[in-house]
C-alpha cells in the first residue's frame, strides 16, 4: 500500500516536473528567445502560452519595458580645453532580441555598461566641439539632438536596442577646477571692488570741494550783502540823525546829554574825576533847567 502510494507521488512528481520544463508563459512586459542546446533557434518569442522540449530547450526572457541607464558623472573636455564634469541619464528599451541577446549574452548590466560607452563617447565627441557657454547654455538642445541622430542606429545595429533618449541632468565644473575659478573670480570681484571704491572717492573728494568752495563764494556773498545793508542802513540812520539835529541842535545836544547822564550814573559805584565847569555838566548847572540860546 505504502509503496503504491510512494509510486503515485513520484510519478505525479514527475509529470508536474515535465509540465513545468515543457509549458513556460511570456509576458506583455517581456522579450524571449529560444535556445536549443545554447543555440538560438526562436529570436523573437511572442507573450503568451508556449511549449518546449525538455532538456532539449531552454528560453531566456528579458525586460521588454522603457528600462532606464543613470551613468555615473564623466569629465569631457570642452573646445577650449576645459573639463566640465557632466551627468547625464538615457531611457531605452529592446528592439531586436536576436541582436541584444548576442551582444550582451541578454544580461542587462552588460547591456547598460555598452551602451553607457557608446552615449559617453558621443558625448565627449559633443563636447569636444564646443565651447562652455554653448555646452551650459546656447546649444545644450542641439547637443542632445545631434548625439541622438549619431547613437540611434549605431546601437541598434550594435546591440539591437532602442535608445529613446538622452538627457542631462547637470553640467559642473571639477572641484579643483571650481576652486581655481572660484579664487580667480573672487580677485576680479575684490578689484573691481577696489576700483568702485577708488572711483568712489575720487567722486566724493571732487564733489566736497565743489561744495567747500561753493559754501565760501555763498559766505563771501552774504557777508557783502550784510556789510551792503549795514552801510545803507548806517547811511539812513545818520541822515535821519543829521534831519533831526538840524531841526533843533539845542535840543538833540540836550537829548545826547540825558543819554550821556543816565549810561554814566547808571552804577552807584562809578566815579568821574572831571572839573565841574567841565562841558559835560552844562545842563546840570543851569537851575531853571531851560537850555541857553
Amino acid at each position: 500500500m505504502i509503496s503504491r502510494l510512494q509510486v503515485l507521488l513520484g510519478g505525479l512528481l514527475v509529470v508536474l516536473f515535465l509540465i513545468s520544463n515543457t509549458l513556460f508563459i511570456v509576458r506583455e512586459t517581456e522579450r524571449a528567445v529560444m535556445l536549443r542546446f545554447g543555440e538560438l533557434i526562436r529570436d523573437d518569442v511572442a507573450p503568451g502560452l508556449h511549449f518546449k522540449t525538455p532538456f532539449v530547450h531552454g528560453v531566456r526572457k528579458f525586460d521588454g519595458r522603457l528600462l532606464i541607464l543613470d551613468s555615473r558623472p564623466e569629465r569631457f573636455l570642452t573646445q577650449e580645453k576645459k573639463f566640465l564634469e557632466v551627468d547625464s541619464y538615457a531611457t531605452w528599451r529592446i528592439s531586436d532580441v536576436a541582436l541584444y541577446y548576442k551582444a550582451t549574452n541578454g544580461e542587462e548590466l552588460r547591456a547598460q555598461e555598452l551602451l553607457s560607452q557608446r552615449i559617453n563617447n558621443g558625448l565627449r565627441n559633443q563636447f569636444g566641439e564646443r565651447s562652455m557657454v554653448d555646452v551650459v547654455s546656447g546649444e545644450r538642445d542641439e547637443l542632445i539632438t545631434d548625439l541622438l541622430l549619431r547613437l540611434k542606429q549605431q546601437v541598434h545595429v550594435e546591440l539591437g536596442v532602442n535608445l529613446v533618449a538622452v538627457r542631462i541632468k547637470r553640467i559642473d565644473l571639477p572641484d579643483d577646477v571650481s576652486d581655481s575659478v572660484y579664487r580667480r573670480m573672487r580677485a576680479e570681484r575684490e578689484r573691481e571692488a577696489r576700483e568702485h571704491r577708488s572711483k568712489g572717492r575720487e567722486l566724493a573728494e571732487g564733489i566736497r570741494a565743489v561744495a567747500d568752495r561753493e559754501k565760501i563764494v555763498i559766505t563771501a556773498e552774504a557777508y557783502r550783502e550784510s556789510e551792503k545793508v549795514r552801510g545803507q542802513g548806517d547811511a539812513k540812520a545818520a541822515t535821519i540823525y543829521a534831519d533831526a539835529y538840524a531841526q533843533d541842535r539845542e535840543f538833540y545836544a540836550f537829548t545826547r546829554s540825558l543819554i550821556a547822564y543816565r549810561k554814566s550814573f547808571s552804577d552807584s559805584g562809578d566815579l568821574f574825576l572831571i572839573s565841574p565847569d567841565s562841558d559835560f555838566f552844562r545842563y546840570l548847572n543851569q537851575a531853571s533847567g531851560q537850555p541857553s540860546r
